[in-house]
């Protein structure tokens, strides 16, 4: 990886963690890297010109040849949405991209690269389609236009990856930070890395660059292969809108008994396997089994320890994926955003995504610090009847709040990533900066932040205020698993 020429700096690293390990809540899988943590940070001491962007981040520039990226969003007169194609009807385009990330330089457009590719392009999102700082999905590809891996930032080698532009998020950092303190707490969650992009010659802005959640040995969800076409196979599932291609859309028991809800007509769909390798059998088979894992949550024994939902989940992936989105009122979480996976033999667990509007930054007022929600989405609908389940939920909180959840480590965080960010704040307000003028989206108005110092505030008040509320009032979530009010759930 080429974060590894900073062998003294991770050693380093290392030695600070390993010295706050009674502190801290030991984690399963490999050491998580925070790039603020590792990488070169600004300075003045680059000897280029000044007649280019000069940054101390990763540079990504790619070329359309001028070419729309396709996946606009296009509204119909019957108030339906489409997405815009390429000129041969395409839902990605063909382009090129060159990444600087030369960990011992700053970096400029005119660089040699240290990776260039062919890869695919799209728009990305679902609502974010329609800001005007758009997301993008990338597919690198060979000469013969075939999927080929390649490592980017220090991340491990994948040919798909997110690029996403900051915009609602005002403080630019919710995705990098919650992603990072969430693949601290459970056993994965979606690498992340800072980068600044040019496309087609224009300067966009701050992104960041992320893992895809799909399958991987060593930074991905680690769920195994199709063998032999059989339905034997680990996958990936999303809770959201659902696929275009209906083969990867799960009516499973859940969908039936209208227990998923109805907003924006959520519905579970296949991630992975991907389409080139799903079959009929094996969607029947994934199907079928999320169906009777659904059941067994649902039916008198769902607490049982032979026969309930302990036999079907990794209760703690669940429990932390629970909490880092109650803490952070990330309430999209458990209807749209969703993912879990599962191994061949293995159990369900959860994977974060997307907390762009978390921390008091969704559009309406409904995610106030002072109430839980969780408890009401699809399977915490039950699993939120367990006492014992509610009991790990509140003991797993206090022992967070003393690591990687305390109020000194999320404020000295935010600090130190902003203190990394450095001028590349700047830069991305230069293009961006009317929006602290023009796009109001939060309700009511004077929720919007005026200038980026109260936009980091605003999440820093929100973190304080929303911690000492859960600390006071954690025990409240008992209510839910209480005898009174489950009889018709027990024997």
């Amino acid at each position: 990886m080429k974060y590894k020429v900073f062998g003294l700096a991770m050693a380093a690293v290392m030695l600070v963690c390993a010295l706050s390990a009674t502190a801290f809540e030991a984690r399963e899988g490999p050491y998580r890297v925070h790039q603020h943590q590792t990488a070169r940070g600004p300075d003045a001491g680059c000897d280029c010109s000044g007649t280019e962007l000069c940054t101390h981040l990763p540079l990504v520039v790619i070329d359309t040849g001028g070419a729309e990226i396709p996946g606009m969003p296009v509204k119909q007169e019957d108030g339906t949405e489409t997405f815009t194609t390429t000129d041969t009807g395409e839902a990605m385009l063909s382009a090129r991209i060159a990444v600087m990330d030369d960990a011992t330089h700053n970096h400029h457009p005119s660089d040699e690269p240290d990776l260039e590719t062919d890869t695919l392009i799209r728009v990305r999102g679902n609502s974010s389609r329609h800001f005007d700082k758009k997301s993008y999905l990338l597919r690198f590809t060979d000469e013969d236009g075939k999927y080929k891996d390649h490592e980017v930032m220090g991340m491990d080698a994948h040919y798909e990856w997110a690029l996403y532009g900051p915009y609602l998020d005002k403080t630019l950092i919710r995705n990098y930070m919650w992603y990072n303190i969430a693949g601290e707490m459970m056993s994965y969650a979606p690498n992340v890395r800072f980068c600044e992009v040019i496309l087609n010659g224009e300067y966009q802005g701050l992104y960041v660059m992320v893992e895809t959640i799909t399958n991987g040995e060593d930074c991905r969800v680690k769920v195994s292969e199709p063998v032999d076409n059989t339905p034997e196979t680990g996958y990936v599932l999303r809770l959201d809108r659902g696929s275009s291609n209906n083969l990867k859309n799960l009516y499973n028991f859940s969908y039936y008994t209208y227990r998923i809800g109805t907003f924006s007509n959520p519905i579970v769909n296949i991630v992975y396997p991907k389409s080139g390798a799903l079959t009929e059998e094996m969607a029947d088979a994934i199907e079928q089994e999320l169906s009777d894992f659904e059941k067994t949550l649902y039916s008198y024994d769902y607490d049982s320890e032979v026969y309930g939902y302990k036999t079907w989940i990794d209760t703690l992936s669940f429990i932390d994926y629970f909490i880092i989105n109650e803490f952070t009122c990330n309430y999209d979480a458990g209807t749209l955003s969703t993912y879990l996976y599962k191994d061949i033999g293995g159990k369900y667990k959860m994977c974060i995504w997307d907390f762009n509007s978390a921390c008091d930054n969704y559009e309406l007022s409904t995610t106030l610090p002072h109430h839980f929600e969780l408890q009401n989405t699809v399977w915490f609908y039950m699993l939120t009847k367990d006492e014992e389940f509610v009991e790990q939920i509140i003991n797993r909180y206090h022992s967070l709040r003393e690591s990687w959840l305390s109020d000194a480590y999320l404020q000295e965080y935010i600090d130190e990533v902003i203190d990394f960010l450095g001028p590349a704040i700047q830069r991305n307000f230069q293009v961006w900066g009317y929006t602290f003028e023009e796009y109001l989206p939060l309700d009511p108005e004077e929720r919007n932040p005026d200038t980026y110092e109260d936009a980091v505030q605003q999440m820093k008040d929100f973190i304080t205020e929303r911690g000492e509320w859960m600390d006071e009032h954690i025990d409240i979530l008992q209510q839910y698993s209480h005898l009174s009010k489950n009889k018709k759930f027990n024997h």
